[in-house]
Parts: C-alpha cells; structure tokens; sequence
C-alpha cells in the first residue's frame, strides 16, 4: 500500500524475513535459559514478578514485543519501547549476598538481556535450516541495534556484528553462573504447571521443545546447569527436523494466531511484505 509505515525494520531487513518463522518460539525458550545464567539480571525477573505464575504471560509479551517492534508501525515500536523503559525505571532487585539494591535498566543487564535473545534467535533458525549467509547474519545483528534502543541502550555499546557479539559472551562469561534463580527457571522449563489431565501431554510435547531450546545452548551453559545434553551432531539433527516439521504447517494457518502482527502488516502494506526465507540475497 503505497505511503504506509513499513515500521523499523522494513520488508528488505534480514529480521523481517527471520521473525516470521515457527522456530522462533523455540528460539526464545532457548533465550530464557541463556538469560537466566545471569545473577543479576534473573534476579531482576524473580524478585520482581512470580515467574511460575506468569512465566507464559512474560513469555507472550516478550513475543509481543518482537512482534510489534518488527512488524507494527514505527509508532506502535517506539510506544512499545517507551512502555518497556518506563516498566524497567520503576523496578529494583537486591543482591542477598551484599544487601546492594540495584535497578533492573542497568545498561549492563539490559545488554545481556539483548545479546542472549539475538544469539538465540540467529542461532536456533540458522541450526534449524533457515538459510543465512554470515553476511546477512551480520546484518541481522547489526539491525537490532535499533530494538536494543528502544529498551535504553546506546546503540553504539551494542554488537553489530557476529565478531562482536562473540567477543561480548566472551567477556562476559566470568559473571554467569547457575545459582538458585537459575535453577528455579530450569525446573519451570521442564515441569511447568499443568492441568492433571495435561500432564502426559506435557510429558510427550512440551518436555521435548524444552529439552531441544537447552540442547541448543552453548557447552559451557550445559556446564553451569550441570546437566547433560546431547552430543552436538545429535542437537544439530533434532533442530533440523524440528525446523522441517514446524515449517510444514502453512504459513498463513499459523499466522492467525494472536496477536496477528504478519497478517497486519501484510493489510498495512500489501500482500508483497509476506516474510519469507527466499526473499534474502535478492
């Protein structure tokens, strides 16, 4: 449609084409375990809200969030931003060890948040098949400086690029550890509650994607967790014929569920912002 917002990102962005596919979801459970190796940061989480409680509604928003900011309107993005910003300006968590009381925007926290979200989502769809180039893997990285913005960061302390963002885990990786929030989240991952009548379903379904976004992990996260996983050829496998399966289900059947944000863009902008693989390298 000629004149309308295209948002952000754009139909010609690498994250326009990647944030429509099913692995996504996958992507993001990977993110809440990566995240959650961070004391400082899942302290934020748990001290501020009951995560067992509403673990799938801070699931759901932050889907929401990814959502609006790639595909709604730049203004619907930065109203989504604004409304992060003012959440996290009013949040504190304390260290139990020090007593220090701390905000949860620290920009530190707030860059650790963004880099195991970006990792998980470029890593789970390029494992899963999803055809990236490192070029348009780059451009990936460097594009969400913009949704880094939106939540507080300089975009200038941010990864551009996947050279920076290894050298960010890198140095990072001597502050994570798997301490008792850690812990508690793992479990939830693996035992979320469940209707009685649910609970084979959870068994045969759900433990199986929760058990594949851990295996996806980086080894030394395995380690902190101190859980096995399998061997990564094994991992690399399940990723790939999860991928392959999800992706059977038609696009249009599962761009119905809420909230819609595709089917919206593709109304704002005509049938030829449809997100697809294909469309990358053109």
């Amino acid at each position: 449609m000629t004149g309308a917002d295209p948002g952000l990102f754009t139909p010609d962005s690498v994250t326009w084409q990647m944030h429509g596919d099913p692995m996504m979801w996958i992507a993001g459970i990977r993110a809440l375990y990566l995240q959650a190796l961070h004391p400082r940061a899942v302290r934020g989480v748990m001290q501020n809200s009951d995560f067992r409680r509403d673990a799938w509604g801070r699931l759901m928003r932050t889907a929401d969030f990814v959502g609006t900011t790639t595909y709604g309107t730049t203004v619907a993005a930065e109203r989504a931003g604004a409304r992060v910003r003012k959440i996290h300006r009013m949040l504190t968590a304390t260290d139990p060890d020090t007593g220090e009381r701390y905000g949860v925007d620290e920009p530190d926290l707030l860059l650790w948040v963004h880099c195991a979200e970006i990792d998980s989502y470029l890593h789970v769809l390029r494992g899963s098949g999803f055809r990236l180039t490192d070029a348009e893997a780059d451009r990936y990285i460097g594009e969400h400086r913009q949704s880094a913005c939106l939540v507080g960061l300089d975009p200038g302390t941010v990864p551009a690029d996947r050279a920076e963002l290894a050298a960010y885990f890198e140095k990072v990786r001597p502050d994570l550890a798997a301490g008792p929030e850690a812990r508690e989240v793992d479990d939830f991952l693996l035992h979320p509650p469940t209707h009685p009548l649910l609970v084979p379903v959870r068994e045969v379904l759900w433990r199986r994607v929760a058990q594949l976004a851990y295996a996806s992990l980086p080894p030394y996260a395995h380690e902190l967790y101190g859980r096995p996983a399998p061997a990564p050829a094994t991992a690399a496998r399940q990723l790939r014929l999860t991928g392959l399966l999800l992706r059977r289900v038609p696009a249009r059947l599962r761009w119905q569920l809420p909230p819609k944000h595709i089917l919206r863009a593709m109304a704002r902008l005509g049938p030829g912002a449809r997100p697809a693989p294909y469309k990358l390298g053109r």
